[in-house]
């Protein structure tokens, strides 16, 4: 019932039993059988394939309904201005890749088309990547050092032979291009596009900024001209910095040519197959680049498709992602993925779909047959410029830092982890431990979850903090406990020590004292039997001399008992005292026990603290083991037998079946001590212990 600025709720206590009978819970799978899936895959049919084609090549879906009118001026343009921005990056790039200028070129053609046929984003541009490159060159230069192809020149001297060396680069970079293909693609296959939400945001972060670090530090040979020993593995940065500047402030360069461009073939060189000998020594570097390439790609599309409200596909995009790199290595391309600055360019400039990709590689297209040759002489250091200058939306990622630290410092620690071991070991290593060190902060939030007792806000149903909210109230007798966690088995054992140090009930000394107890009764009691025995046999022996003594005419006169001793010569032992001291070390340490009433099937409870039940709030569980269902087992088990009754609140129905599965009710551990919210077990409590009436101001009724 609505009320002016609040509302007032009517209805009867439900626990999980009751819930089921009114919700008419059903016992029927949503979900279709392997058998029904198996079926629905292979029928065929018009409808089906027709389904098909249009999931796996998007472009029949949106291209026949193109609107020529409203959006071919606005790709027209969004088109030529990214095409002319890949004539100089694709170059760029090829440098940070150690290749020859050209193939960047190629890389920012056939997988853009490839891109506009199966990717699923409007407005991301295909290429080259500074971040993809570098980790692509690092690939090259340890296959395919210098050092392995010197030739002896005249008087003695040692030359590289540039041909050799840049031709077998080509195969491994295509090689490594393929097989990071295969992976995205068979990822994509399998439905696991969900992988990416491993890399959280402050991680791609970190390794990206780290990147353009050892990007700027690849292009310094060419800013300052000089030919630096070439280093790779862990701390290559470092000693590629050292040999740049002792090289440079030593003279050691005597030669003052400026290096170029060089020659750029027209026209282009048929398909080609990679050198599958070199795929087990670059599985790991090509699963590396396929899930950054990945990473980048769905990170930039989802950005622009939720600011202009379409939906990317994210198994869709590892398909696209993999073919643009399988198809592009056959053709001389390396590893690419969207672009930041040219995907922002694509989307400013008036982009509406993916016509403007194919209009980028008509320029790129004229490039490669017309007028390449106008850029054989463009010297490497003004493409290292360019490349500096495209950095500087990464190097802006600094700025992370002061924010990260106000609003959640292990993210930060996360962002630092990641760009220390990218800068020091390599693009490679240092992506395998950020990636480890994340997975280790997830486990160590699960490890580490807040546990608190919830009081009740007066006259509402809400049940909150008691440390963090000074209106909410204890419920005297009853203790609410709440974790921020799932329950699962690393925290299990951590959950059950919270719940006895929150609660103020340690059940292992609680069971010691009771033992004690049980002990100490049956002590009395054999004591009672043999006082019992001994006043038997002195009534017998005082019937028998009493008898003698009439036979003999003797009446003997007996002093008068205890009005407690019946006619069989017992003794009423029974009334004693219901307050037991412990006789443990510990002098404040004492049980009480209770009426039965405080506790489930007449137990008695034995809390110091007066508490006779506990509510578990498990609202926050999504999932529940077979350690967290022992672990609840156990909880009902210890604190029952110290009369103490436990009570579930807020179970998901998901986490219900789960119980049921794992056999978790029984006759000891019912349905009916799961309620479906914290309010509900209270006032089963209050009605149980026949406190309907209690001081404490907690309503049927909720007003606010």
């Amino acid at each position: 019932m609505r009320v002016r600025d609040g509302y007032v709720v009517h209805r009867e206590v439900l626990d999980e039993s009751r819930l089921e009978t009114v919700a008419q819970k059903g016992t029927w799978s949503t979900k279709p059988t392997v058998s029904e899936r198996m079926k629905d895959m292979l029928r065929c049919s018009v409808s089906q394939v027709k389904n098909v084609l249009l999931t796996w090549i998007p472009i029949l879906s949106w291209l026949p309904k193109y609107p020529f009118r409203e959006n071919i001026i606005s790709d027209l343009m969004s088109g030529c201005s990214v095409g002319i921005m890949h004539l100089p990056q694709g170059m760029a790039y090829a440098l940070l890749a150690s290749l020859r200028p050209v193939l960047g070129l190629y890389s920012s053609l056939y997988p853009v088309l490839v891109y506009c046929i199966f990717g699923t984003s409007r407005h991301i541009s295909i290429g080259t990547f500074a971040v993809i490159s570098i980790m692509v060159g690092s690939v090259t230069e340890r296959l395919a050092p210098d050092s392995n192809f010197i030739l002896n020149g005249t008087n003695g001297s040692e030359i590289v032979n540039l041909a050799a060396r840049d031709s077998y680069r080509v195969q491994v970079a295509c090689s490594l291009t393929v097989l990071s293909g295969i992976f995205q693609l068979l990822l994509g296959l399998v439905k696991f596009g969900f992988m990416v939400t491993y890399l959280s945001e402050p991680l791609i972060r970190g390794y990206t900024t780290a990147s353009a670090c050892h990007v700027c530090v690849s292009q310094l040979k060419y800013l300052f001209g000089v030919k630096p020993a070439r280093f790779t593995g862990p701390f290559a940065l470092v000693y590629i910095i050292t040999a740049t500047v002792v090289t440079y402030f030593c003279g050691l360069n005597t030669e003052y040519s400026v290096d170029v461009v060089g020659e750029i073939p027209t026209g282009f060189k048929p398909p080609r197959a990679p050198d599958t000998t070199l795929f087990s020594q670059l599985i790991g570097d090509a699963f590396a680049v396929a899930i950054v390439g990945y990473a980048i790609n769905i990170s930039l599309g989802k950005t622009f498709a939720i600011k202009h409200g379409y939906k990317v596909d994210s198994n869709q995009e590892l398909v696209s992602l993999g073919l643009c790199n399988t198809i592009g290595g056959l053709f001389r391309c390396y590893a690419v993925t969207s672009s930041m600055s040219r995907s922002l360019v694509q989307e400013s400039t008036g982009g509406k779909t993916q016509v403007a990709g194919m209009i980028s590689s008509v320029i790129v297209l004229i490039a490669v047959l017309k007028i390449g040759s106008l850029f054989e002489d463009l010297p490497k250091a003004v493409l290292s410029t360019i490349v500096f200058v495209n950095l500087k939306g990464m190097f802006k990622q600094f700025m992370d830092l002061p924010m990260l630290w106000k609003t959640n410092k292990v993210d930060l620690l996360v962002w630092l982890v990641t760009f220390i071991s990218t800068i020091l070991l390599n693009l490679d290593l240092g992506l395998a431990v950020s990636i480890g060190f994340s997975m280790l902060t997830i486990i160590f939030k699960t490890q580490l979850p807040r546990y608190s007792i919830l009081g009740n806000v007066p006259g509402t149903e809400l049940y909150l903090d008691i440390d963090a909210y000074k209106e909410a109230k204890e419920i005297p007798g009853i203790k609410i406990f709440h974790s921020s966690a799932t329950i699962n088995f690393t925290n299990a054992e951590m959950y059950l020590e919270s719940l006895q140090e929150k609660s103020g009930i340690d059940i292992g000394k609680l069971q010691t004292e009771k033992k004690k107890q049980e002990a100490k009764q049956r002590r009395e009691q054999e004591k009672q039997k043999k006082r019992e025995k001994d006043e038997a046999k002195k009534n017998v022996c005082i019937l028998l001399n009493k008898n003698k003594d009439n036979q003999n005419g003797v009446v003997l006169s007996m002093p008068d008992t205890d009005s407690d001793i019946s006619g069989k010569g017992q003794i009423n032992w029974g009334y004693h005292s219901n307050r037991v001291t412990s006789d443990s070390d510990s002098d404040s340490y004492e049980v009480f026990t209770v009426d039965s009433n405080q506790g489930e099937g007449g137990k008695k409870s034995c809390c110091r603290s007066g508490t006779h039940s506990i509510i578990l709030d498990v609202s926050v569980t999504s999932s529940m083991d077979t350690v967290a269902v022992k672990t609840l087992k156990n909880i009902f088990s210890d604190f029952g037998d110290v009369g103490v009754t436990i009570y579930l609140a807020g179970c998901q129905a998901c986490v219900v079946e789960q119980m049921e599965r794992a056999n978790f009710f029984s006759e000891a551990v019912p349905k009916s001590c799961l309620f479906v919210s914290v309010h509900d077990a209270v006032l089963h409590i209050f009605k149980k212990l026949g406190q309907e009436d209690n001081d404490f101001d907690v309503s049927c009724v909720t007003q606010m």
